[in-house]
């Protein structure tokens, strides 16, 4: 396989940038690869398979099937040989147990993430290789915004995140097919990736282009940016509060410290406390916080207010009390 392409290069090189941050690992440390048979998944296999090479790393290919076509059986079998050529001696296929909550999307990510979990256990790989790109990016922040989400969701996705590494998120999709076209590996194209009842789908299939005709090219590169900016903003604004967090009583808190925080900063010590009282994670919205704000900075002698997972938030004696009205588990 030749790497004199303009393309596979510049994949090599964004692999390469973390592979060469990796050196205090052992030696042949096992490193996985996501890999579902897309354009940007193989391309990042290709370029981590050809990188590796000059490393002390042992590669594993990871494919789920997630079993929600009647073909997914064989994609996964055709993606495994995929690998094979490119030249992947470990493969991993993990069948994903999708079940049902909050919609498809958000259920087979859960599911996928599990398996990719699972790989890693199997394997002892303590980094997790995975291939979206600067047009996830983009899309991602639309979706943030449709939502009304914070700064945190808005920012994206991070390139280092846990054991997760994501070294293509400066680079377009149309890079990494150009690669499996260089490489001679043929890429699939997810036939859920042009179903319209896909919300990310009418992102990247109509809103995207349709801001690229009436504003200009170049929204995939600004939204990214945006993102970036975000991100470290998000950053700054965490680590704040976490140390304001650390300081506290999560569970009977002085309105006198809260008071003179700036919101921003104030909504997420809120959010801490919410977590440590037992509320699942990720479970509070703006609209959850709403109340518990006002018994801050619009007290008027309001009652309690209720919020998942059993916890219950209420303002006395100048004191947020967070209490949860659940059993404790045995």
């Amino acid at each position: 396989m030749s790497a004199k392409n303009p393309a596979l290069l510049e994949l090599r090189q964004a692999v390469r940038i973390h592979f060469e941050k990796l050196e205090k690992l052992e030696p042949y440390s096992k490193i996985c690869v996501g890999v579902s048979g897309g354009a940007d998944s193989l391309a990042l296999a290709i370029a981590a398979k050809l990188e590796s090479n000059n490393f002390d790393i042992d590669l594993i290919g990871v494919i789920v099937d997630h079993g929600l076509q009647e073909e997914s059986a064989e994609t996964a079998a055709t993606t495994r040989k995929k690998l094979e050529k490119i030249g992947y001696t470990d493969v991993f296929l993990g069948k994903a147990n999708v079940i049902l909550t909050d919609g498809l999307e958000a259920s087979a990510r859960r599911a996928r993430y599990k398996v990719f979990e699972q790989s890693m256990e199997t394997y002892g790989a303590k980094i997790f290789l995975l291939g979206h790109t600067k047009n996830d990016q983009a899309e991602g922040v639309l979706l943030g915004l449709a939502r009304g989400s914070g700064t945190k969701s808005l920012s994206g996705m991070q390139e280092v995140s846990g054991p997760y590494i994501r070294p293509f998120l400066t680079i377009d999709r149309s890079t990494t097919e150009e690669a499996c076209n260089e490489a001679g590996i043929k890429f699939w194209n997810d036939p859920h990736n042009i179903k319209s009842e896909f919300f990310r789908v009418r992102v990247r299939e109509n809103i995207l282009p349709l801001i690229e005709r009436e504003i200009g090219p170049g929204i995939i590169d600004a939204l990214s940016r945006s993102a970036k900016i975000l991100r470290e903003d998000a950053t700054a604004l965490d680590e704040w509060a976490d140390a304001v967090f650390s300081q506290l009583n999560p569970a009977d808190i002085e309105i006198s410290t809260l008071i003179d925080l700036p919101i921003a900063v104030r909504s997420r010590v809120l959010r801490r406390a919410i977590y440590a009282a037992g509320a699942p994670v990720g479970s509070i919205s703006a609209s959850h916080l709403e109340p518990i704000e006002a018994f801050v900075s619009d007290w008027r002698g309001q009652g309690h207010t209720s919020l998942p997972g059993g916890v219950k938030v209420g303002r006395i004696s100048g004191r947020l009390s967070l209490s949860n009205s659940q059993p404790t588990q045995p």
